[in-house]
């Protein structure tokens, strides 16, 4: 299984007609925060696949169009902040949101309350445990764990509630944005059982294979 996750930046690659041809071949698409509806929802049409995203500190809650409509959600997307899904067969969860920088966005949150927020998460997570035998394979979130590749700025730190989650729910994979990288790809970092990426602004992930490079 092929996994497109994208983040941050609306890449020409990707945005264009011929999308088909490069990613025709993914069977899911993950959107880890601070893209704009359109881009989105062009992706999902094109691509004809399930898309499920969280929101980054720059989105907004409601999204005007260029028409002038305000719109919650993008259009045949599925946003997961706070939820849990079963997509292909996978356990999919996600957070929104970065560290509270500034009071302008929705989508910061202090540390205590992303605790609290991860917290809801896990209960949500218990009939699934249950049901499969396991807690996570994919937490979607748009910050990186702390001190796991975030950053020493107030604006990048990372969460230390999604340390605990990967201690706790030990998902194989913790994708997320907000860390931009624009010499070469950052490496995928270990801990634990879980595979942590920075997916900015887009990755293909095969699900079953390691992904430290």
């Amino acid at each position: 299984m092929k996994i497109l996750a994208v983040s941050d930046q609306v890449v020409d690659s990707l945005y264009t007609a011929n999308v088909k041809d490069r990613f025709g071949d993914v069977d899911l698409i993950l959107g880890c925060g601070d893209l704009p509806y359109f881009y989105l929802e062009f992706l999902v049409s094109a691509l004809d696949r399930p898309l499920y995203y969280v929101n980054g500190n720059h989105d907004k809650s409601i999204e005007l169009t260029a028409d002038g409509m305000r719109r919650i959600t993008a259009a045949g997307c599925d946003p997961i902040g706070g939820r849990v899904v079963m997509a292909k067969g996978l356990i999919i969860a996600g957070l929104d949101g970065s560290i509270r920088y500034n009071y302008e966005s929705p989508y910061q949150f202090t540390q205590s309350q992303m605790n609290l927020r991860a917290l809801r998460l896990a209960v949500h997570l218990i009939p699934t445990r249950m049901r499969y035998g396991r807690w996570l394979d994919i937490l979607v979130a748009h910050s990186p764990p702390f001190g796991v590749g975030d950053g020493p700025d107030p604006a990048h730190i990372g969460f230390r509630a999604l340390n605990a989650l990967i201690r706790y729910l030990k998902p194989r994979y913790l994708l997320h944005g907000h860390q931009h990288v624009y010499r070469g790809r950052k490496p995928g970092v270990r801990v634990a059982s879980t595979m942590v990426l920075n997916v900015f602004p887009y990755r293909v992930i095969e699900w079953g294979h390691d992904d430290a490079g």
